[in-house]
């Protein structure tokens, strides 16, 4: 079953800030020990990168994905936030991490930012969607939730959307565990809270879909009942 959240069309934009663990060359002698935490939710968000892809195929949207690891650089942190780099790449020198945020981290975002600009300032309304997903278990404890929906509060459009978007899918799917700014708060930092600070709130809303990995399959993709669930969404 669907719903409209607002009551005007609205257009999406799909991004993916942890897509995948792909080192460049220039820096795989330092990942040459780390295969094994590349492969796990520390190195990419198992399942964004298709679920992603589905996302932007339902809506028309335009889709930015990144696929380089988070170990290498966090995509979804602002450039001084002490964990934008991991503990393999944070000691290596200014310059090198300077390299690293000029070749891979600025382009996705700065491309994520100007593509939005344009929408808006071609009348459009965008709805940003941040595709993720989250191990079920971290640092031993387990996280009580199937889907988590990521917003600011303080953002009438986002509240409405979420809210929405939290009582389909328990209209749909009841056994669906759905948490509001869980397992992290839509406002603590990240892609979407940055661009709230440079685009109209009346303009731009953004989301960040979480999804428990659980739902992965081995092949990568979201177990279907869960994706044709979330993608009942009308913007």
């Amino acid at each position: 079953m669907a719903f409209r959240s607002i009551p005007v069309p609205r257009t999406v934009l799909v991004s993916c800030e942890h897509g995948g663990n792909r080192i460049p060359p220039r820096y795989q002698q330092l990942f040459e020990h780390h295969h094994e935490l590349l492969r796990s939710h520390r190195g990419y968000d198992l399942g964004a990168l298709w679920l992603a892809r589905r996302f932007a195929r339902e809506f028309d949207a335009p889709l930015y994905a990144a696929t380089v690891s988070r170990l290498l650089v966090d995509l979804n942190r602002s450039p001084d936030n002490p964990r934008v780099f991991s503990g393999i790449t944070r000691p290596l020198d200014p310059a090198e991490r300077d390299r690293i945020m000029r070749r891979h981290y600025r382009p996705h975002r700065e491309s994520v930012e100007t593509r939005l600009r344009e929408l808006i300032a071609n009348g459009k309304t965008v709805v940003h969607l941040a595709i993720h997903t989250f191990t079920p278990i971290l640092d031993g404890r387990v996280r009580n939730a199937d889907i988590g929906l990521l917003y600011d509060p303080r953002r009438s459009t986002e509240l409405e959307i979420c809210t929405g978007w939290q009582r389909a899918i328990g209209r749909m799917s009841p056994a669906l565990r759905v948490r509001r700014n869980y397992p992290y708060r839509g406002a603590d930092d990240g892609l979407t809270t940055y661009l709230r600070t440079q685009l109209p709130p009346r303009k731009y809303a953004g989301i960040e879909l979480e999804v428990n990995q659980r739902f992965v399959t081995k092949t990568g993709t979201i177990a279907a009942g869960v994706c044709n669930t979330l993608l009942s969404i009308q913007f």
